[in-house]
């Protein structure tokens, strides 16, 4: 389907394998929840790799990127909970970067992702409107894409030094462009990759060569309408 907003937070992270378990428990019964019922944050997606690296990756939908830089979102990561302390310890290889929407378009959710990074020397319109057509054919082209999403980083926000990004041991990474591309199976993404998707084919529309990409599987998906749900259950009270 389409992106619920108009921002994303996209990041990618391996995490050391003595923290894994605990990593895997955190994300769902902390850290996406406390995330998604922040202010302006819509929707959070965790995946885990196919074929790609690092191991795993996820993203937030949320109304606008300037939520991305609120008040209410630095001051949770300038006060990370100790579960997140112990944890974000242990990661590697993040890349972090927030981003503004250029397009999207899609029905429906589909279990797999192909997440694809790149750098251009386009101006953005030109690249948006080079890659707009040939990409949006492949929902009727390849049976099994269900979504495409084009994302602009914005390279230089969220750089600033937070409690939560010092406990990383090396610099996050930030990502120019990157185009997510939703499937309901394996197979419809490796198409993709062997047609409109494959490098030769984005580098002709205008991406830069050192193209980054990898193949990842939904673990998680929660929205916001979902915790309001179940907080509006557990306040009701029990009758019988």
């Amino acid at each position: 389907m389409a992106l619920l907003g108009q921002g994303v937070l996209a990041i990618w992270n391996g995490i050391k394998p003595e923290a894994e378990d605990d990593f895997v428990a955190w994300h769902v019964r902390e850290h996406i929840p406390e995330r998604v019922g922040l202010p302006g944050f819509l929707r959070g997606r965790r995946y885990v790799a196919i074929d790609g690296h690092p191991k795993y990756f996820n993203f937030y939908e949320t109304t606008s990127a300037a939520d991305l830089s609120s008040v209410p979102y630095h001051a949770r990561l300038n006060a990370p909970t100790e579960w997140t302390r112990r944890v974000v310890a242990h990661f590697v290889d993040t890349s972090r970067t927030i981003c503004d929407v250029s397009w999207t378009t899609g029905l429906g959710e589909g279990g797999f992702i192909e997440t694809i990074s790149f750098a251009t020397t386009l101006a953005s319109n030109a690249l948006a409107s080079n890659l707009k057509g040939p990409l949006a054919r492949v929902l009727t082209a390849i049976p099994g894409i269900v979504g495409v999403h084009l994302l602009q980083g914005q390279t230089q926000a969220g750089q600033g030094q937070t409690a939560e990004k010092a406990l990383r041991a090396a610099p996050d990474k930030v990502a120019a462009w990157i185009l997510l591309v939703e499937g309901s199976r394996a197979e419809a993404l490796a198409s993709f990759r062997s047609d409109a998707g494959g490098n030769s084919e984005l580098e002709r529309h205008g991406a830069a060569s050192g193209i980054n990409r990898g193949l990842y599987a939904l673990q998680f998906a929660l929205t916001k309408a979902e915790i309001a749900s179940t907080s509006d259950r557990s306040a009701a009270p029990v009758t019988g």
